[in-house]
């Protein structure tokens, strides 16, 4: 397959690839506990294979950026192991991966993330960022545009972290996360001031993730499987490729319009 990936080229391609280059994917992930059944790498390698599924798509048009492998995890804190950034950082460092690849001629750029809490912190960014160097900026989550199978397959009331989706997808895309032996379910307690402060209720805060859940996983893993993770992962890459191959027409179309104001 062929794909633009700068950890695996030289100063040289890169110069050569920048011809037909139109915009760099940034994979964003986590580095925090994905319960008993998942490597704490989790976030950060399904964030670049979905990236590197993309570049292979959307080749020679994007570029795929090295990795940030940490994000904001706070919430996951209190679990052994787990790193996280202070959102400005993490806008800091976007800030700064950005500003270098502008210097190399794309302006615009894909934070494809990987990680839930992340996305607050990357609305900011976007927009702030592409105010500040005025470049064009979007961000999605990997998966989150697969409605369909999402729908279809997953159902849990609660889901979304060490779960059947996620599971799922690195069967996958990357089954070495996987502890197959020690798949469960995650253990919910009932009670507690998380359910509050969940999407959708009056109220939205920050609670620490073992007030909702003792093991780290939410949703039934045991019901995960490589064939509803393809399922999800080629839905979400054709909604994906599609949105950024009508977003880089709009642009072309909008260039053409303007060269007829020009002297």
């Amino acid at each position: 397959m062929k794909r633009y990936l700068l950890t695996e080229m030289t100063w040289e391609e890169v110069r050569d690839a920048l011809h037909t280059v139109k915009l760099a994917i940034i994979p964003i992930g986590a580095h925090e506990q994905h319960g008993p059944h998942m490597v704490e790498s989790c976030d950060a390698v399904l964030a670049t294979e979905m990236a590197k599924k993309l570049g292979e798509r959307l080749y020679p048009k994007v570029l795929v950026t090295p990795t940030v492998n940490m994000g904001v995890s706070s919430h996951h804190l209190n679990f052994p192991g787990t790193i996280t950034l202070r959102p400005k950082t993490l806008i800091s460092i976007l800030e700064d991966i950005v500003a270098s690849l502008k210097h190399h001629g794309i302006q615009k750029f894909l934070f494809l993330n990987s990680h839930g809490g992340n996305q607050s912190t990357l609305d900011v960014a976007a927009s702030s960022i592409s105010m500040e160097q005025n470049v064009d900026i979007y961000y999605a989550k990997t998966t989150s545009s697969a409605k369909k199978t999402i729908s279809k397959n997953i159902n849990s009331k609660l889901f979304g972290h060490s779960c059947e989706r996620e599971v799922s997808e690195a069967l996958y895309l990357a089954p070495q996360l996987i502890r197959h032996e020690k798949i469960t379910k995650g253990e919910i307690n009932e009670e507690g001031r998380w359910k509050k402060l969940r999407p959708g209720q009056a109220l939205q805060g920050f609670y620490r993730y073992e007030e909702m859940t003792k093991n780290g996983c939410i949703g039934d893993a045991t019901k995960a499987s490589y064939e509803i993770g393809k399922e999800i992962v080629e839905e979400a890459l054709d909604n994906l490729a599609r949105s950024i191959e009508e977003l880089l027409s709009l642009d072309e179309q909008k260039c053409k319009s303007l060269e007829m104001y020009r002297v």
